[in-house]
């Protein structure tokens, strides 16, 4: 049998974990006095004691984690998170919110996906709006991870959690010898980014809580916004070129900023095969924006079709999702290419969503490659990125995750069909929720309240598939999974 007391006690201690940060909200929620401390309050006790109850009783035990099992904690972990998130959208009284509605914002935020069911966000109470950043902030770099740091203290390995979390196609790279401290590493890192997008938004005219929200959404890639209308609500000019910064840093293998830290030198981005395909996919889709918008006259002046195109590119092509401009309005192709350019998302090892640029680099090759054998069909054709050749294996596993991508996608594209929707307003919810970018086309391109409630399910199931990236939940259903 798969599950074991150590799965129990794990999943125990990370419900504690999560039980804590509600605190910060309950702190928000008292500086505000805005009347929603009972909703964390009544949260806490829930999640601690539900996480108390696994935890206590097992807390002895110290069995070593198999990869078998690490799936299945990340999986259980990501539904019983989701899950207990949508606690204080239920219970406050400052929202009136059905229950799928609240699944799906918690899914939304925990996935850093940052499509929203919710509109009046102006008016919320401080505390709730600022539990949905934290909701994105600790989906970011995974809360996973962060967990994997502690591990050790509980008597158990970690590095089966971490390959089973760990975005991209290569997942046995370590900053540090022992995983304990490669977690520690990341969100180093992690957080320190944080506090100075926060510090520059503040400094740019932003509020405390607008500042430390959008910090929050920014470095996890999530896109959730303290306003209805994201970023354009500042109309600054200063702050959209800070969350462009942010979120083409965030979006950026975390490796590469640990490594180009303790080098002390940019040039460990420059020398990397990724960032430079990531430079240029993000640099070719601006280009086109800023040249149709230019030609068009879609703006008043080439210094605002330059900002809102570049804007645009960077938060859609590295799956944000903050806008500044209604893209979905913009002339010819533009909005299909932006939806488009969240297939590709970010570098492995970052915060953001998509396919990942190495798989695409890779497919890309393998591509060439195949031709190259048309041609010469003996020849042993090496795949390289940089001076690394890519084994075979991995480039099986690019395929294969490939391939499962598109079943899925277009199995959820038909099942959303079938609640009603219209193709184009299918299509970009799930390329939307799959490459957990937020903002749609068609009808959901401001929120996603009027959709069904079978409709919101199905897209909660594509956030997450995105999120574990597909295969670490769909290897949950397979047979040879469960066999002892």
């Amino acid at each position: 049998m798969l599950w074991n007391k150590t799965t129990g006690k794990i999943l125990g201690a990370f419900l504690i974990g999560f039980s804590f940060f509600l605190g910060l909200p309950l702190i928000v929620s008292a500086v505000y006095s805005d009347g929603n401390s009972e909703t964390f309050i009544l949260t806490f006790a829930i999640t601690f004691i539900a996480g108390f109850s696994f935890w206590y009783p097992l807390r002895k035990e110290a069995q070593e984690l198999k990869i078998r099992d690490g799936f299945l904690i990340v999986a259980l972990f990501w539904i019983v998170l989701s899950l207990t998130g949508s606690i204080p959208f239920v219970f406050s009284k400052e929202i009136e919110i059905s229950t799928p509605d609240a699944i799906f914002e918690s899914f939304s935020g925990l996935t850093t996906t940052g499509a929203t069911v919710i509109r009046g966000l102006d008016t919320l109470p401080p505390s709730l709006l600022f539990y949905r950043q934290m909701l994105q902030w600790l989906g970011g770099m995974g809360i996973i991870v962060l967990a994997v740091a502690i591990l050790p203290i509980l008597g158990i390995g970690g590095m089966q959690l971490y390959k089973a979390e760990s975005p991209g196609p290569i997942k046995d790279t370590k900053l540090t010898p022992r995983i304990k401290e490669t977690a520690k590493a990341l969100w180093y890192l992690y957080v320190s980014l944080t506090v100075v997008c926060a510090i520059a938004y503040y400094m740019a005219g932003m509020s405390a809580l607008d500042a430390v929200g959008h910090s929050f959404s920014t470095i996890a890639i999530g896109g959730f916004s303290t306003h209805d209308d994201s970023i354009r609500f500042f109309d600054s000019a200063a702050i959209d070129y800070i969350a462009i910064l942010f979120m083409f840093l965030a979006g950026i293998n975390f490796t590469l900023h640990f490594l180009a830290w303790r080098r002390k030198t940019v040039l460990t981005y420059i020398a990397d095969s990724e960032f430079k395909a990531y430079v240029m996919t993000l640099v070719t889709v601006f280009a086109l924006c800023a040249a149709v918008l230019i030609q068009t006259n879609t703006y008043s002046s080439i210094a605002d079709s330059i900002r809102y195109g570049l804007f645009q590119s960077v938060s859609i092509g590295t799956t944000t999702g903050f806008t500044n401009a209604a893209f979905h309005l913009w002339p010819t192709f533009l909005p299909a290419l932006l939806v488009l350019s969240s297939f590709v998302g970010g570098c492995a090892g970052s915060t953001g969503g998509g396919i990942k640029v190495i798989r695409c680099m890779l497919l890309f090759k393998q591509g060439g490659r195949e031709i190259k054998r048309l041609i010469h069909p003996n020849a042993i054709i090496r795949i390289r990125v940089g001076d690394r050749i890519i084994e075979d294996r991995v480039v099986e596993a690019v395929w294969g995750f490939f391939a499962a991508y598109i079943l899925i996608f277009v199995i959820l594209l038909l099942s959303l069909m079938g609640t009603g929707l219209d193709q184009a307003t299918a299509f970009s919810s799930v390329a939307a929720c799959l490459n957990n970018l937020g903002p749609g086309l068609g009808t959901v391109h401001e929120h996603y309240g009027n959709l069904s409630t079978s409709a919101k399910y199905l897209l909660c199931l594509a956030m997450l598939m995105g999120r574990l990236e597909i295969f670490t939940l769909l290897v949950l259903f397979s047979p040879a999974f469960w066999r002892a």
